[in-house]
This record gives structure tokens, C-alpha cells and sequence, in this order.
């Protein structure tokens, strides 16, 4: 599955190329469990699998799938809300998925009392906030093979995190086969990718490849050296059938507020939102966060930008708990605060900008200089 509208406005934090996007879902509670048996299928090289997930369409199927993050943060405040920024950086999250078809489909975010829809129609798809009872209508492209908005779209699906991790794979990867895994009840292929390049705080991805469709059905990302993921989405259940029309179709409840979003019009779709840019490519990219809100706590203990924007609400309590737990680092490049976890570093200037990858914190500095300089965008 392709892009889908986004859930949430909050948490917009992308690290490409393989490493993990963090933004809008909802906790769910359980973790993805797996059998331990391996079973038994034919052989197949890395090279074959790689080409299979290539080659491969997603089949009409129902299932669940579970997000799960463990970055080693420290303890942030607001956990206890499912839709604070502190939920989507720990925990788990869960969503339904309904899928017929690229322009088919349904996914929905549970929550204790509520839900969030995102259903695609043909040329519209809704999101449906209960809480809210608001509704956004999209109207598509007529050409496109499913909704697209920015690219901080979540990895919903383990189709759209395997997309992800799969441009990363070229020279600066060691790619291999590891024994076969039971996932959601189904026979797969494990797939392993590994960065070649040390800088990179990743030390493998595994993608758990369905044995019979060649359809990714989890993704596992772990810190370099670790023996539990990091970060993983995947199907705790699943099954290979078409969904009921009643699932796919909406109508907005009475009383909702609906807004319009034009999708149709070129929009620069491929660029990231705002300011943001990327330095450095493949499993060393790092992301520019100039003007997020995001800067070095000063004498004064503000933690507004050079414009004089500032988070609110849940927002600002948890940018402040993880500015209070950064180092301040100097160098060449200027001065500001780096806050480190196993697998994504981001240091945040006294400028305001904000440079975010999966990698040693000696690649942002880098960035930063390039950054500051001017220099063209190339791998630190």
C-alpha cells in the first residue's frame, strides 16, 4: 500500500532511508507476537526475495496491524493520552486494515472511546475523527495508485515501512536470507538488510516476506548491537480475503464538520513539508528541521525559535523533557544541544534549526556545517 492521508498534524519526525517515521497513530496495547517455529519453504536467494517484493501486489486482505516504538527516551510526560506526542514516540499502536485495492481501502485507529478512519473510495477518501465528529474529504488524482499527501505519511502498513527501508538498498548494504518466521499465522521469508557504513545507528532491518504472496508482513528495526527491535510494525492477524463493501464505503454522521482537500492539483508532492530537506543520502540522510519550534534552552529557558514561535499544550512539555535530558556540544558548525537514543540522534542548535537521522552524532555535525555553509547536500 502506497501513501494514505495523514492521521495527526503532531509528531511530524521522518528519519528515511531505512531508519523509522514516528507521526500520527493512536496506542493500541499489545506487541507483535510470533511463532517460534521456522517453517518450511522453498529456497530463495536474497536477490530473489528482493525481486519478489518488487514484483509483487498486495491481494485483497483484512487483518491488524501493531506499531511499536522503544527508542530508550527518557520518561515524558503525557503518556496517559493516546494522541499526545509522548504516546507515538513509546508504546504501541494498533490499526485495522481493510484492504481491496490501492484506491480500495480502509484503515482505522482505535482508541478507548473513540476512532479515526481513513477510508479510500475511488477518486475520495475521508478521515473521520469521532471525537471531533470532523471529517476531511479528499479528492484524489485521477492517475494516482493511491492517496498521496507528504511524504511524513506513517508506515501504517509493514508494505509501506518495507517500501521505505527498500530504497536504502544498494551498495551501502549487506543484504541476506535468515531462517523462515511465522508471522500472523503465515509461513515467510526473513529478509535481512544491514548498513555497511558504521556511522549508521541501525544495524539491520528484517523484513518478514509472506511465503506465498511475497507480501512484506512485518518489519523489525534494530539499533546497532541490539537484540530487541527498536522499532516494528507488523500483522498479528490476517487474512487473505476481499472485504466486505460495507467496510469501504462512508458517509459522514450527521451533524459532522467536513472540510475539502483538493488532492488533484500538482502540489510538489515528492519535497518534504515546509522547510525541511535532507543531507547525505541512503542510510547516512539527515533531516533539516529549520524553524520547527525546536532550540537550545537558554539562560532564560525559553524554548521558542529565533521567530519567536513556540509548541503549546502537551507539545511543549515533552520538546522541553527531551531538551532537559540533551548535552550541549559545540563545534565548527556552532553550538546547541544533542539528545541521543539507540537508534535516531537529533541535535538542536542555538539557531533554531534541527538535524534528525538514524546516525553518529559526528554525520549531523557534519550536516549542520553544510548546513551553515551553504554546501551542497551530500553525504556527510
Amino acid at each position: 500500500m502506497a501513501g494514505v492521508p495523514k492521521l495527526s498534524r503532531r509528531a511530524r519526525w521522518a528519519i528515511p532511508a531505512g531508519a523509522l517515521v514516528i507521526t500520527g497513530a493512536v496506542i493500541g496495547g499489545s506487541l507483535i507476537s510470533v511463532a517460534q517455529a521456522s517453517p518450511g519453504l522453498p529456497s530463495r536467494t536474497p536477490a530473489q526475495l528482493l525481486a519478489q517484493v518488487a514484483d509483487s501486489v498486495t491481494p485483497p486482505l483484512t487483518g491488524t496491524v501493531v506499531e511499536t516504538t522503544s527508542l530508550g527516551l527518557p520518561s515524558l510526560p503525557g503518556t496517559a493520552n493516546p494522541t499526545s506526542i509522548a504516546s507515538l514516540l513509546t508504546g504501541s499502536h494498533t490499526v485495522r486494515v481493510w484492504y481491496s485495492g490501492p484506491r480500495h481501502f480502509r484503515l482505522a485507529v482505535p482508541q478507548p472511546l473513540s476512532e479515526t478512519d481513513v477510508i479510500a473510495d475511488g477518486n475520495t477518501a475521508w478521515q473521520w475523527e469521532s471525537t471531533a465528529n470532523a471529517v476531511t474529504e479528499y479528492s484524489l488524482p485521477a492517475h494516482s495508485s493511491a492517496p498521496q499527501t507528504a511524504p511524513t505519511t506513517a508506515p501504517l502498513t509493514p508494505q509501506q515501512a518495507a517500501q521505505q527501508v527498500l530504497a536504502a538498498v544498494g551498495p551501502t548494504t549487506t543484504v541476506s536470507v535468515d531462517s523462515n518466521v511465522t508471522v500472523a499465522g503465515q509461513p515467510a521469508y526473513e529478509l535481512v538488510l544491514a548498513p555497511k557504513d558504521s556511522r549508521s545507528l541501525v544495524g539491520q532491518v528484517q523484513i518478514a516476506i509472506d511465503g506465498k504472496n511475497g507480501v512484506p508482513l512485518r518489519l523489525q528495526v534494530y539499533a546497532r548491537g541490539a537484540s530487541s527491535p527498536a522499532f516494528q510494525v507488523g500483522y498479528t492477524a490476517i487474512q487473505f480475503v476481499t472485504p466486505a463493501p460495507a467496510d469501504l464505503t462512508f458517509t459522514p454522521p450527521p451533524g459532522a464538520k467536513v472540510s475539502h482537500v483538493n488532492l488533484s492539483a500538482p502540489s510538489g508532492s515528492d519535497q518534504m513539508p515546509g522547510d525541511v530537506s535532507t543531507i547525505g543520502s541512503g542510510w547516512l540522510t539527515v533531516l533539516d528541521l529549520p524553524g520547527t519550534g525546536l532550540t537550545a534552552p537558554s539562560g532564560s529557558g525559553s524554548g521558542a525559535n529565533a521567530s519567536g514561535d513556540s509548541p503549546s499544550g502537551d507539545s511543549a512539555a515533552v520538546l522541553n523533557a527531551l531538551l532537559q535530558s540533551a548535552t550541549p556540544v559545540s563545534g565548527a558548525w556552532g553550538s546547541g544541544r544533542l539528545l541521543r537514543t539507540s537508534l535516531v540522534s537529533v541535535l538542536i542548535t542555538d539557531g533554531g534549526r534541527t538535524f534528525v537521522g538514524a546516525v553518529q552524532p559526528s554525520v549531523l555535525y557534519a550536516a549542520a556545517g553544510q548546513a551553515a555553509t551553504g554546501s551542497q547536500a551530500t553525504t556527510p
